[in-house]
């Protein structure tokens, strides 16, 4: 792929003597949407929790936006760009849903308490704009009328499209996103693609685990495939879809 936005190279983790991913290596282009497939254990999680900072590879590197981001703290790595989401969702259950998003918002001037008193008006401009941004995308994402609901009374399905919300509203240009649709209702899949392929048209680039094959063919441009710790083919989806090994192995 060209116009790389993400290059892994030679990523490898171990543990307890156990490889968990083995001299990994993927390119993802800018504003393309790109399924991580395989079965259980296979590596997947553990390639996210090492691109994001959650995990220290052993070996390798990753290059972001052209700038190595191999080791740094999963904070830097969100100011970098870089966002996720997770299959427990990590949601504040006793906030409010719009309460979610402000706080996944970044670099606010009220994280400083001193910026609280010292710049105190310039503090509550910032909370009215951000407020303004957290509806727009609440509205984005189809839950603008759920904004002063706790987000544990959100539906399963309606929680995964709030942890995404909270990714955009850290204005990242690359999500990671871990089984976004896994578990939830039909009609909520396919308002989850659509989201999805909107955003790669407005330009953010997308990298998803999902086990729903059926989903991995129907919306991303591109796939990779691991199994045991390696990454065992990639290309685009019917190339994947009609290969005799990984439909015996995958797709059958």
């Amino acid at each position: 792929m060209t116009d790389a936005l993400l290059t892994v190279s030679n990523l490898s983790k171990t543990f307890d003597g156990l490889k968990a991913v083995e001299d990994f290596s993927c390119t993802i282009a800018k504003s393309k949407i790109v399924g991580l497939i395989g079965p259980n254990g296979a590596g997947k999680t553990t390639v996210f929790n090492i691109i994001t900072g959650f995990l220290a590879a052993d070996a390798g590197e990753i290059h972001y936006a052209g700038k190595n981001i191999t080791r740094l703290p999963p904070y830097r790595i969100a100011h970098n760009g870089i966002v996720r989401t997770f299959q427990d969702l990590r949601l504040i259950a006793s906030l409010p849903v719009i309460e979610n998003i402000l706080l996944a918002r970044q670099k606010q001037t009220g994280e400083n308490w001193l910026a609280t008193f010292a710049l105190r008006k310039k503090v509550l401009k910032e909370e009215h704009e951000n407020r303004q941004i957290a509806l727009d995308i609440l509205n984005q994402v189809g839950l603008a009328n759920k904004h002063e609901h706790l987000a544990g009374a959100l539906s399963y399905g309606q929680q995964k499209l709030l942890t995404l919300a909270c990714c955009l509203a850290a204005e990242a240009d690359l999500l990671l996103l871990d089984e976004p649709v896994s578990g939830v209702h039909p009609s909520m899949i396919e308002k989850m693609l659509a989201l999805m392929a909107q955003l790669a048209a407005s330009g953010k680039t997308i990298l998803f685990i999902e086990h729903n094959l059926d989903v991995v063919m129907q919306v991303s441009d591109h796939v990779i495939v691991m199994d045991a710790g390696r990454k065992i083919m990639e290309g685009r989806p019917e190339a994947v879809k009609n290969d005799p090994e990984i439909l015996e192995a995958y797709l059958e």
